[in-house]
């Protein structure tokens, strides 16, 4: 195939190690794959507190999407370009509907000023902003949380998917913990916004991700690309398979796809 118009990743179990970090070689690759005009975009269930570290990597575009297609930020500017947020009453509706079909649920939210969290069980010493989800809820709430203790987490997503139906997205990217956003947020979503902004089809551009809240991206891009590592719906609804995130999966896909020195591998 012809080299990409834009590249789509995930970052956690995608881009990123094991350990959290980017190795030498993909940081080369993702320069010079900027080099040859090919824009590539961080798409993340990561709040933006999460990803200040990782903005040297974002090229000329200066586009990234965060919480899981909830917000399109500038880095250049240092500013949100578009934030898709739970309006307050439907986010409030949500949460009061889960509590009826999973007693006991623990609940968080992730607003652009940080998370809070509605009682310290849902995780201790997160925030310094804890207490009800009504008192605390912000105009700038991107993301829903929930926890089910004693729930096996396929048992927690299934009820809160039920329970939630179209009423908000349901999503989850690590077990025992499930995210919930504004009705039609997605990274798929979002992604789509960026590239019509850079002129990009869907046809030419390629995605790779690992979890289930990538899914929908996966399916939107021209070419989609699950690591190694991936979740088994993953695995199972991409395109084509890359090597894991710990051998720098993404990395050696694009040293293929993209006319760059294989040496920088």
């Amino acid at each position: 195939m012809s080299a990409p118009g834009l590249v789509a990743s995930d970052l956690d179990g995608t881009l990123l190690r094991s350990d959290g970090t980017v190795s030498g070689a993909t940081r080369r690759v993702l320069a010079a794959v900027e080099d040859a005009g090919v824009p590539v975009v961080f798409v993340s269930g990561r709040p933006l507190r999460w990803m200040t570290h990782l903005w040297e990597m974002v090229g000329a575009h200066g586009l990234a999407i965060a919480g899981n297609g909830a917000v399109v930020y500038d880095v250049a500017a240092g500013e949100v370009r578009r934030l898709h947020g739970i309006e307050r009453a439907a986010g409030l509706a949500v949460v009061e509907t889960i509590r009826t079909a999973v007693p006991g649920a623990l609940f968080a939210f992730e607003d652009l000023g940080g998370i809070a969290i509605e009682t310290a069980q849902f995780k201790e010493d997160l925030t310094d902003r804890v207490g009800p989800v009504a008192e605390l809820w912000s105009d700038s709430v991107t993301k829903v949380l929930v926890r089910g203790p004693g729930l096996e987490p396929a048992e927690l997503q299934e009820r809160v998917a039920a329970a939630v139906g179209d009423a908000a997205t349901v999503t989850w990217s690590m077990p025992g913990l499930v995210e919930i956003s504004a009705t039609g947020v997605t990274k798929a979503a979002a992604l789509a916004e960026v590239c019509d902004g850079l002129g990009v089809p869907s046809a030419d551009a390629v995605a790779f991700g690992d979890m289930p809240n990538d899914l929908a991206m996966l399916a939107w891009a021209g070419t989609s690309y699950a690591v190694a590592n991936a979740h088994p719906t993953v695995l199972a609804g991409a395109d084509h398979v890359a090597p894991g995130h710990d051998a720098d999966g993404v990395a050696q896909t694009l040293a293929r796809l993209v006319p760059i020195t294989p040496d920088l591998l």
